[in-house]
């Protein structure tokens, strides 16, 4: 099924929900409809100018997404350079597994309140939360590719007098390449949801503090809305970064339909 013929799961299924709400009259579960109207009326009925943004979305949005992709650029420099270093040695590998395996289990929510005593409740809090939950990810897959990297070509540009640096720049990571971005692409998500409940802990703004405000004003369509603009938020970035990584693998994509 062509992703052209599964568009029309989309009308129908907002169809549905839209009749089935609106039979149903009940306020916690207001209908597309109404929801849409909010997020019309809350973020996009700004000026031209502006690219339709409002106050409110100047004022919340664009702080959160800046929170998040700065929380995901740190996670992703991190989790890249100890990755590939770590992959590419087997006694770092084997000190260095132990405490990786512990941290990654470790709940990044459970950590908000440490991190507010340490960081206190701000913009360096929010921040090293998204980096703690999203570095797992991205380091792994890093360390993966870089010990899947096959020793022909490491020994051949050994042979070409490449140094070690040379290697990992020219050779290891342009191989690793194709996990390295699945565990970025993972991590985006994460970092969406993080973002999202760090906002939820002393914040003066952003898209989680509307939430919560929405939430304890009983304002249930704000509610529904702010789920609805970060679900379209983390299409919007999968999306862009699924176009971005096809065209710098794009060699890999090719190679895979050759075979």
């Amino acid at each position: 099924m062509t992703a052209l013929k599964r568009m029309w799961l989309v009308p129908l299924v907002v169809a549905v929900w839209e009749l089935t709400t609106r039979l149903a009259q009940d306020t916690d579960f207001p209908p597309p409809s109404a929801i849409v109207l909010r997020m019309h009326e809350l973020w996009f009925s700004g000026p031209v100018t502006r690219l339709f943004l409002t106050d409110d979305a100047i004022a919340n949005i664009l702080p959160s997404l800046g929170r998040m992709f700065m929380g995901w650029t740190l996670a992703a420099l991190l989790g890249v350079v100890l990755g590939v270093l770590i992959g590419r040695s087997r006694t770092a590998a084997d000190y260095v597994e132990p405490l990786i395996q512990f941290g990654r289990v470790i709940p990044p929510p459970l950590l908000l309140p440490l991190l507010m005593v340490l960081l206190h409740a701000g913009l360096a809090m929010q921040v090293a939360a998204i980096v703690f939950g999203v570095v797992w990810p991205v380091l792994l897959n890093s360390i993966d590719g870089a010990k899947g990297v096959d020793r022909t070509y490491t020994e051949t540009a050994t042979v070409f007098g490449l140094t070690r640096a040379q290697q990992l720049r020219d050779v290891v990571i342009p191989a690793a390449a194709p996990k390295i971005f699945a565990g970025l692409r993972l991590s985006l998500s994460l970092a969406l949801i993080l973002m999202v409940i760090s906002e939820l802990f002393g914040s003066a703004d952003g898209i989680g503090y509307q939430l919560l405000q929405a939430q304890r004003g009983f304002d249930t369509p704000t509610v529904w809305g702010a789920i609805a603009l970060l679900g379209l938020l983390g299409y919007l970035v999968n999306a862009l970064f699924t176009v971005a990584e096809r065209r710098l693998l794009v060699w890999h994509h090719h190679t895979r339909r050759t075979l």
